[in-house]
């Protein structure tokens, strides 16, 4: 199954974060045992991500699966939480037994709250337990039931983001990106820049030190993912330049040059 063009949403149960938390945390989500049962039944499948630059955990209720961070491959066992930044693509290729617990960070949010920038995760799988002592990692993968999880990670969360202070370059990344899509993803990282009354050389450097990647590569997948999900719900009413597209040719260019699929092969 891939993103965007499967409906992966249908194998799992999402939850927004609490209100002190959305500026961070974008959503927790868990497998959905009889929706996956019912679509998955006893077969082996893939879950194949675009990237995002957003920093998410995957704590394993489940069986052990393979992930692969770009053409890297990595045997996760049923003991093993990871943390991945999703700078490139990403596959999991599960049993029909996976259960996965996620916690998926805006970009910067991690920062936010762990105090560490996500740009030191760049291409790496890093163990949960590296992050987060095992004691809680095992209280909240111990707990009865979704909701329960959900509450145990808000007060981990909440707790961590106490100890860490607001960071000017969160924020000046945060306003860009809205900026951006308020501009219908239509702004130059130098309009950009001059939007915030600062340089595009001060812009590229709060994106690297924040997101992990420069705010031309950032708003480029940004602009992809948004514009190729809207494509395939409302085709009838699809208008290119609401996405900054000059025409539907340079659109149908960045599908290909993003996920590597023509729109006609994915149907």
């Amino acid at each position: 199954m891939t993103e965007i063009f499967d409906n992966i949403r249908k194998l799992y149960r999402f939850s927004l974060p609490a209100e002190c938390l959305s500026p961070f945390i974008e959503f927790f989500s868990e497998t959905d045992l009889l929706s996956a049962g019912s679509s998955i039944q006893d077969k082996k499948f893939t879950v194949k991500l675009f990237p995002s630059f957003t920093p998410t955990i995957w704590m394993n209720l489940g069986s052990p699966y393979q992930l692969y961070n770009g053409n890297r491959p990595h045997q996760i066992d049923e003991r093993t939480d990871v943390l991945v930044l999703r700078s490139q693509t990403i596959e999991r290729r599960n049993a029909p037994t996976d259960n996965i617990f996620t916690v998926k960070f805006l970009p910067g949010g991690f920062e936010a709250i762990f105090g560490i920038s996500q740009a030191r995760i760049a291409d790496d799988v890093i163990p949960l337990d590296e992050l987060i002592p095992q004691k809680n990692i095992n209280q909240i993968k111990k707990a009865p039931d979704f909701d329960t999880r959900i509450k145990l990670w808000e007060n981990y969360l909440l707790e961590k983001k106490s100890q860490n202070a607001e960071s000017y370059y969160l924020i000046t990344v945060q306003r860009s990106i809205g900026t951006f899509i308020d501009s219908s993803m239509q702004l130059s990282a130098m309009q950009l820049a001059n939007e915030l009354c600062m340089s595009e050389k001060s812009l590229n450097r709060y994106f690297n030190k924040v997101v992990g990647t420069g705010p031309k590569h950032y708003f480029n997948i940004l602009r992809a993912r948004t514009s190729i999900t809207d494509f395939l719900s409302e085709q009838d009413c699809f208008l290119p330049g609401t996405y900054g597209y000059y025409d539907m040719s340079h659109f149908y260019r960045d599908v290909i040059r993003f996920t590597g699929t023509r729109i006609s092969e994915s149907h």
